[in-house]
């Protein structure tokens, strides 16, 4: 019922900063908690961000001060600004959603993902 599609990835250079999107559609719910998460080729998935229903947001200590996840103007729209870009940021980059429970930063916690977009930074 839910549908996440992420964009904005890109190929940029060290301290380069770009914005990704989530768009959802579908029924999802005001209370759904939205995240980012990460994976890089040869790595597990790794949490980046997320953002409450109440506006609540939390980073993984890789992207803290870097990173900014916040809601945009267009409704069931999150965006994650990345700043200060590193070669270690390189990764597929997926949005998910879900009914919050848990802990956000547990990728298990979320049962809506979208199909990823590729952030790759030159070093």
């Amino acid at each position: 019922q839910v549908e996440l599609v992420e964009s904005g990835g890109g190929l940029v250079q060290t301290g380069d900063s770009l914005q990704l999107s989530c768009a959802a559609s579908g029924g999802t719910a005001s209370a759904f908690a939205m995240a980012w998460f990460r994976q890089a080729p040869g790595k597990k998935r790794e949490f980046v961000a997320a953002i409450t229903s109440t506006g609540r947001t939390y980073y993984g200590d890789s992207v803290q001060d870097r990173f900014t996840i916040a809601i945009g103007n267009v409704k069931k729209t999150t965006r994650l600004q990345m700043n200060n870009l590193k070669p270690e940021d390189t990764a597929v980059y997926y949005c998910a959603a879900d009914v919050q429970r848990g802990a956000v930063s547990d990728e298990f916690a979320y049962g809506y993902w979208g199909q990823g977009t590729q952030v790759t930074v030159s070093s």
